[in-house]
């Protein structure tokens, strides 16, 4: 997999962007059920790609609810092997998390083909993301030149600029960077975060 030269911008909970996370993670404060997204699902607009986020949950609930949404892709940000991306993979397009410090292999992503993308998280013991902790940028650099790598971990107003210029990911992820408090997003943020993601890219 190359990596795209437009940065996207996943912000979650804004129609006007281009994807909507489900957060289908029951510890997470970010936390949807089925039913609400089932509720959310519909109105989404057509040029908005809709992703379910699960962490270690059997394959048959992941493909279900790929299937009863009518997700776009899986995002598995949990410690998924090789085995269950493959076969997720085999019906849905998989994004695969994986959290990131300056030891991290990046001989572990040809481990995952069938991946569509890898998402680069901070790495922090016991915590799947959400934690505001930056992900090595150096490491997530070289993994970009080659696959298509969205970039998260402690993304904000103040640095993203710098981030999408020194990685040049497929896409940058932000959830707690955008927020007023977990869960709850900062609109005004997220205008100035996409406007910095932009500005970003023309440097």
């Amino acid at each position: 997999m190359r990596s795209l030269p437009s940065t996207r911008a996943r912000i979650f909970s804004v129609s006007i962007f281009t994807r909507k996370a489900f957060n289908f993670y029951e510890k997470s404060p970010r936390h949807v059920s089925e039913a609400e997204a089932a509720k959310i699902r519909p109105r989404l607009p057509k040029r908005v790609e809709a992703v379910g986020v699960f962490v270690d949950a059997p394959t048959a609930k992941v493909a279900a609810l790929c299937k009863s949404l009518k997700l776009d892709a899986a995002q598995l940000h949990g410690d998924e092997s090789p085995e269950i991306v493959a076969e997720v993979a085999r019906s849905f397009a998989v994004w695969k998390a994986f959290r990131v410090d300056p030891d991290f292999l990046l001989g572990t992503l040809e481990e995952y083909p069938e991946a569509s993308a890898f998402l680069f998280d901070a790495a922090h013991a016991g915590q799947y993301g959400g934690t505001g902790r930056r992900t090595d940028w150096d490491v997530a650099r070289s993994a970009a030149v080659g696959h298509r790598i969205i970039l998260a971990g402690g993304l904000n107003v103040e640095n993203v600029a710098a981030a999408v210029r020194i990685v040049r990911p497929y896409a940058v992820d932000v959830a707690s960077g955008v927020e007023s408090k977990p869960g709850k997003k900062d609109h005004g943020r997220m205008r100035e975060f996409i406007q910095e993601v932009r500005r970003g890219e023309r440097k």
